[in-house]
């Protein structure tokens, strides 16, 4: 029987084809592993405030999550935000949830909060930046000036009250004698500003928020700096405050509304987590989800563009779940 011999030209296509093949092959296999089937059941996913980025995210996450795993349900439910989502995770009300690295080790560190050692990361994602917002007009020019006014200082359970409250104390404000305190998040803190009924609210939130972009378009505001002097001394309270660094909040944050600059505040990372007895293989599907799904996700929320494979391993304080730790070695050159 003859042996065919491909043209030179032909010869060239096969192999360029079957090039192609092998590195859709390598893809596919990065995306989904070959051969195996999609998790299914149910999943609890605490998000945050209507308005917020958490909520925001999570919503997107959930559509990825289907997209990957059919079969498997997600479950949305909003909170007050990080102390209120770590304590879910943690007493096994919610099975994933997004939080700061300060509500972690702040829930870590108290006594008596019952499953605090069953708690581990999947993912680093983005940082939070401290927004403490007020009317243009306010005299209001540093967080020594809020001493005497209307201040929200977010929700009971949320990682916002979490940093208000230790950073009016650095500035020498008592949260319970020096102000007149409220709890309004960012989904009714806009609007209390914009009535005259606070002189101005602390967020802590990823860049842009959903909330305040909307208050530009109704409503002139500013953000009061919060300089690396107040950071040094918010570290010298000790504890989850290491999670706190100095940082600025980007000219183009909220374009039209900064004129072109920064505003000097603090930064604190967000995490993934989950705990040690939710299933390593589901875990493992959802860190890959994550980390794939980020330029989609990322041109509707731009935090989730800061996600970064590189980086997502360090969930310091919490250490990684196995099933985390499966996907970061499969994808390690």
């Amino acid at each position: 029987m003859p042996t065919f011999f491909p043209r030179p030209g032909r010869r060239r296509a096969l192999q360029a084809s079957a090039a192609g093949i092998v590195a859709f092959g390598l893809l596919l296999w990065w995306l989904l592993p070959l051969g195996e089937d999609p998790p299914s059941g149910t999943i609890t996913f605490s998000t945050g405030t209507r308005a917020g980025v958490y909520h925001q995210y999570g919503k997107l996450l959930q559509q990825e999550f289907h997209q990957d795993m059919p079969e498997l349900r997600v479950r949305l439910t909003t909170s007050a935000g990080s102390q209120e989502n770590v304590r879910r995770v943690a007493t096994g009300e919610a099975d994933f949830t997004i939080t700061a690295a300060d509500a972690v080790e702040t829930y870590e560190l108290s006594d008596d909060n019952p499953g605090a050692t069953r708690l581990r990361g999947v993912a680093r994602l983005y940082d939070d930046y401290v927004q403490l917002v007020v009317a243009r007009d306010s005299p209001v020019r540093s967080v020594a000036d809020l001493k005497g006014r209307r201040v929200s200082t977010g929700p009971p359970g949320s990682g916002v009250r979490l940093i208000a409250d230790r950073v009016l104390k650095a500035a020498g404000i008592d949260p319970g004698k020096d102000i007149t305190a409220s709890s309004d998040g960012i989904d009714v803190g806009p609007e209390g500003l914009k009535e005259g009924r606070i002189d101005a609210f602390f967020w802590s939130g990823g860049l842009p928020t959903q909330g305040l972009q909307k208050l530009t378009s109704s409503f002139a505001f500013r953000f009061v700096p919060i300089g690396a002097d107040l950071v040094a001394k918010l570290h010298e309270q000790g504890g989850a405050t290491r999670y706190y660094r100095s940082t600025n909040m980007p000219e183009s944050a909220y374009r039209g509304l900064q004129n072109g600059a920064a505003v000097p505040t603090i930064a604190v990372s967000n995490l993934l987590m989950t705990r040690t007895d939710v299933d390593p293989r589901l875990t493992e599907w959802i860190t890959r989800t994550v980390i794939k799904s980020r330029d989609r996700i990322g041109s509707t929320v731009h935090s989730a563009q800061l996600v970064d494979l590189r980086t997502a391993i360090y969930t310091d304080p919490l250490a990684l779940h196995e099933g985390a730790r499966r996907y970061y070695r499969s994808v390690k050159p």
